[in-house]
């Protein structure tokens, strides 16, 4: 029974429309199956490049942009939490590759950007990240409306950083903050560890649990000049709009919080609370 092969264009529309697509990519005719992935990928995110252009070809980076210095900016804003969460030993080498790693999607970068990613998936997802940050329809109505994305040792954030934002938000800091699990510790020079292979050792149902709780604590100790503040500031946090994504357990996420607040070094027990080696309900 020959199987039947959709067209190259049902297959573009339906990458464009949904961020689905077939991995045997057999709308493209190839001498085998790698010959016709290769061939598909690049149809897709060729369509997906033009269909990016066509729809954003109005847009201006924010002025901000422009005069940062990015590595100087990352070093500054993600400091507070390497020192709080690595030993001095390590510190350096981790800031390092988390002040580099930072990307925010312009319409100078989207273009290349979407041309080295090796996963349609994240490719469908940055250019929706991209599209909303310079308010533009998103490829879909069910496309998620996020402000950064991290990819192995990438932090990927929307334009939206630099527009009024709620006082406890910081995009970049959550996405660094997913670094830590997804980045080995031999990938930065650091030496490995018995038991510990990644930067640091994350629970896998508690990692937006962590990313959210280190945005949101270093919000709070940069806002609140002693104790009684970071109390109020959170206090204000939880009676206002909070993230609420399905893994995530808001009681469970403002006790640590609070735990955090508290604490000599928030960032570790933080980290604590979402450990891998934490037992469930522990």
């Amino acid at each position: 029974m020959n199987r039947i092969r959709p067209s190259e264009e049902e297959a573009i529309e339906r990458y464009l429309a949904s961020g689905e697509y077939d991995a045997m990519h057999f709308a493209w005719d190839g001498d085998n199956f790698m010959e016709c992935g290769r061939i598909g990928t690049a149809a897709l995110i060729e369509a997906l490049i033009a269909t990016v252009r066509k729809r954003s070809a109005h847009v201006v980076a924010p002025q901000e942009l422009g005069a940062l210095e990015l590595i100087a900016f990352g070093r500054t804003r993600l400091a507070p939490m390497v020192r709080g969460l690595f030993p001095p030993n390590e510190q350096e080498a981790v800031l390092d590759v988390l002040a580099r790693s930072i990307v925010f999607l312009t319409r100078g970068n989207i273009e290349s950007v979407l041309a080295g990613t090796p996963w349609l998936n994240t490719a469908w997802d940055l250019a929706n990240l991209y599209l909303g940050s310079v308010n533009v329809d998103l490829l879909s109505d069910n496309a998620p409306q996020i402000f950064g994305l991290s990819e192995e040792t990438t932090c990927y954030v929307s334009m939206a950083y630099f527009e009024k934002q709620n006082p406890f938000d910081d995009f970049v800091v959550h996405e660094a903050a997913h670094i830590f699990h997804n980045c080995k510790r031999e990938t930065i020079g650091l030496p490995a560890m018995r038991g510990r292979e990644y930067l640091l050792d994350i629970n896998f149902r508690k990692r937006e649990t962590f990313a959210y709780a280190c945005e949101t604590y270093s919000r709070i100790i940069a806002c609140g000049g002693d104790l009684a503040a970071r109390k109020t500031l959170l206090s204000t946090y939880a009676q206002g709009t909070m993230p609420a994504p399905s893994e995530l357990d808001t009681i469970e996420y403002l006790d640590i919080l609070g735990e955090a607040v508290a604490a000599r070094n928030g960032w570790k027990r933080i980290l604590a609370r979402c450990s891998a080696s934490r037992r469930n309900g522990a």
